[in-house]
């Protein structure tokens, strides 16, 4: 048996679907092959349940200190199988939501793994589907290094089904995924230790909002070994031991496994079709075409950021390609970037350090604001800062920030950059105030050289 599509995708998560829904906009017959659930990784085991974890973490400390703010609450601990209920609810809920959606725009989804057997057809369960086009979407899974996975030692898909709160915890990778689950473990109770085998936390970010991570960590009672890899993680009696490269000890209840996350193709028949693979990843040109026939590859699969919004973007700039509409490729350089720990991080654009390579020292100005002086942080009652770089006379190149719900100025953020303002033209926009936007505008003012309140 064989059917035949303008496009068909591999993979149902954020890009797959992504590109799927687009192209059905252009109206192109199309299929999506899914081996698990509509959402991939993002709405079942990433994005969407982490935060729903992190938001549950953001009220319990809230309850904590409520009585700062003159409000009288007693905070007796937290239930993880009311937790877990409610992440439930939520993940459920947009599930039903998506599946109705592909529905209604009539996409096509097939239930099964499908396989690459020719340059323009795909085997699912037995039968093959034919593409003129053909989008690989098959999305990441989380790496474990060979350690084997129990009751014990866990990777974020498994401390996502935990019904009750572990006394303590170790967390391997002091990453996005590590920092936050860390953060909301911390929040539940939870006594945690990032062990981090790079010199620092969020080992990507710019330096200044590193210091203050840390600092914010340390002071929370997150506690971090920064600088040298484990060696190997072993159950004990009690739970875990972690043992590290220099010999050093650390012991909890059970161990998460957060260093990161591996592409999903193996077994698939990319390499049998002639797609270069590179670690597992799929090698692409700037327009995410693989060299061969009329194959595409997007989102966790393809070299850089695992983020779902670039799953998104690369999805429907594929749809544009095979539409002939000549989009703008997607640079990974300026895809916004939030981590939902707390405090949180945004981030766009360049680092200091990469601003400084590409421009030379004396060729870029970097300022920094304080969240002190912004009214709204103060009322929320946190720390944290704005950091912008801009070329001298230029655009502003990089916007960075840290604190409590910073990361809800990641959109103007992403504008500033990606439309390339001067400081000068932001520095004249409106600021509503109070908020914790007027921090942008103040950064942008100060980078200008007329700060009102620095």
């Amino acid at each position: 048996m064989s059917e035949e599509f303008d496009v068909l995708v591999l993979g149902g998560g954020s890009a797959g679907y992504a590109a799927a829904l687009r192209s059905v906009q252009h109206g192109y017959s199309v299929a999506l092959v899914e081996k698990s659930k509509l959402g991939g990784t993002c709405l079942h085991t990433g994005c969407i349940p982490t935060k729903a974890y992190l938001h549950a973490a953001e009220i319990a400390d809230e309850a904590r200190s409520s009585q700062k703010y003159g409000v009288d609450v007693d905070f007796n601990g937290v239930d993880m199988a009311k937790i877990k209920e409610y992440k439930d609810g939520i993940v459920a809920g947009k599930f039903k939501g998506l599946t109705g959606l592909l529905k209604m725009r009539k996409v096509q989804v097939i239930e099964g793994e499908g396989k690459l057997v020719s340059k323009n057809e795909v085997e699912v369960g037995g039968t093959t589907y034919k593409a003129k086009n053909i989008v690989l979407a098959t999305g990441s899974t989380s790496k474990t290094f060979g350690l084997p996975l129990s009751e014990k030692i866990i990777t974020s898909t498994q401390a996502l089904e935990l019904e009750h709160t572990p006394k303590s915890a170790i967390v391997l990778g002091g990453g996005v995924i590590g920092s936050e689950f860390a953060s909301a473990w911390r929040s539940y109770g939870v006594e945690v230790t990032i062990i981090e085998g790079l010199p620092h936390l969020v080992p990507n970010e710019d330096p200044s909002i590193i210091k203050v991570m840390e600092r914010s960590f340390k002071k929370r009672g997150i506690k971090f070994n920064v600088g040298t890899f484990f060696k190997d993680v072993e159950e004990t009696s009690d739970g875990v031991k972690v043992t590290l490269e220099d010999g050093k000890t650390f012991e909890a209840e059970i161990c998460l496994v957060a260093v990161g996350r591996g592409p999903v193709t193996e077994g698939l028949g990319l390499e049998d079709q002639g797609i270069t693979l590179d670690r597992g990843f799929v090698m692409t040109d700037k327009r995410l075409h693989t060299g061969v026939g009329n194959i595409y590859a997007v989102g966790d699969i393809v070299p850089g950021l695992q983020l779902a919004h670039r799953g998104y973007q690369h999805g429907i700039f594929v749809a544009e390609e095979i539409a002939g509409n000549n989009p703008i490729p997607v640079e990974d350089i300026n895809i916004p970037k939030v981590t939902y720990s707390e405090p949180e991080i945004m981030s766009i654009g360049y680092t200091q350090p990469m601003a400084e390579e590409k421009f030379g020292k004396d060729g870029i100005d970097v300022i920094e604001y304080n969240l002190a002086g912004n009214g709204k942080s103060s009322i929320l009652g946190t720390a944290g800062i704005i950091k912008m770089i801009s070329v001298k006379d230029g655009p502003i190149v990089g916007v960075h920030g840290i604190g409590t719900r910073i990361g809800e100025q990641i959109g103007e953020a992403q504008l500033i950059v990606n439309w390339e303002a001067y400081p000068e033209d932001v520095a004249t926009l409106v600021h509503a105030h109070p908020t914790q936007n007027e921090a942008l505008g103040e950064a942008a003012m100060a980078l200008f050289g007329h700060p009102l309140h620095g």
